[in-house]
């Protein structure tokens, strides 16, 4: 394994290692998507890239395909998530704008 693969694959699990840290030492579920939705893809594309430069051009080139649908994906899956824990969790704010528009509370002019 060359230097720079090596380097690359390593870097690559450390961000992977600490998305798994803060998946499990965040409270809330919004802080989990976050920790595991940015650091994971930026994993994956330090690995893929450590395998691509070991593997050669037909690997890489599948490397590449599997990157971009991750890419692609990952954001709108866990938007999807996001969206399914705020709706199912007890509403405590005083605007909801994630909301359906029957169901959002305004709170009142202010003054006389």
């Amino acid at each position: 394994m060359t230097p720079i693969a090596a380097t690359l694959a390593l870097t690559g699990a450390l961000v992977a290692l600490l998305a798994g840290i803060g998946l499990l030492r965040f409270r809330t579920p919004y802080a989990r998507f976050h920790a595991a939705g940015k650091a994971s893809p930026v994993a994956f594309l330090l690995v893929a890239a450590a395998a691509a430069i070991e593997t050669g051009w037909g690997g890489a080139a599948r490397l590449a395909v599997a990157s971009a649908a991750l890419v692609l994906t990952l954001p709108v899956g866990v938007h999807l998530l996001f969206r399914a824990v705020h709706r199912t969790t007890p509403r405590t704010l005083a605007i909801d704008e994630l909301a359906p528009a029957e169901v959002r509370s305004r709170p009142g002019p202010a003054g006389p």
